[in-house]
């Protein structure tokens, strides 16, 4: 049996928050119905902890498979201590709130929020909520890696062309100097690089500094 996904709930602290009192009752009552649904899914809860300048440490140490935040879709500050917790070690970031104001919907998603969930929280909907934006951070996520391959890819390349010039441009000029065929050139500068232990590229370099030095 796979084991249950482990999930931190960063909210605010209901005992001091400066709500009032209906928006403290939807708050609470969100907040149950949350709690009721990962419980009813299987998920293992391990904490629930407030937004604090404490947060990157606590969620190192609890090391959780995915965090939900249940806050306001006023409350950014939360949204930025939890991206900036989770900024070294990606996570997926889900976030449920009773406030109908979505203007910074685009702006979560873009910091890092996998699933932004407004209003109309019901426990039978935890599983199907969490499952989709599991998949989308992992999806994302191997986009992000295929995508630094590609600029890696791109970097290498970029730099085995620029060795290839300095080669050619050296072998051009023991070519003129000494009067060698390219095939000859080539392999004495193969056979320099293999004697002094050293890239062909880094004696192609040197004999082309001392040239200039020369003149």
């Amino acid at each position: 049996m796979a084991e249950a996904l482990r999930i931190v709930v960063i909210a605010p602290d209901l005992d001091t928050t400066e709500s009032s009192g209906e928006q403290a009752l939807a708050l609470a009552e969100r907040s149950r119905s949350l709690r009721i649904g990962l419980l009813q899914s299987g998920f293992n809860l391990v904490a629930s902890i407030p937004a604090d300048v404490f947060l990157t440490e606590r969620i190192a140490q609890l090391q959780p498979d995915l965090v939900i935040v249940d806050a306001e879709s006023e409350a950014r500050d939360a949204l930025e201590h939890v991206v900036m917790a989770t900024r070294d070690a990606r996570r997926p970031i889900v976030m449920f709130t009773n406030d109908n104001d979505t203007t910074h919907v685009k702006a979560a998603v873009a910091a890092g929020v996998s699933a932004y969930i407004v209003a109309g929280l019901s426990p039978e909907r935890i599983r199907p909520i969490l499952d989709v934006a599991i998949a989308r951070f992992h999806h994302e996520e191997a986009l992000r890696q295929e995508l630094a391959d590609a600029r890696s890819e791109v970097h290498e390349l970029s730099a085995e062309l620029k060795d290839r010039k300095v080669i050619d441009r050296a072998k051009a000029l023991l070519m003129e100097r000494q009067h060698l065929g390219e095939g000859e050139a080539y392999a004495r500068l193969r056979k320099t690089a293999m004697d002094k232990n050293l890239r062909l590229v880094e004696v192609a370099q040197r004999i082309l500094d001392v040239a200039d030095l020369l003149g």
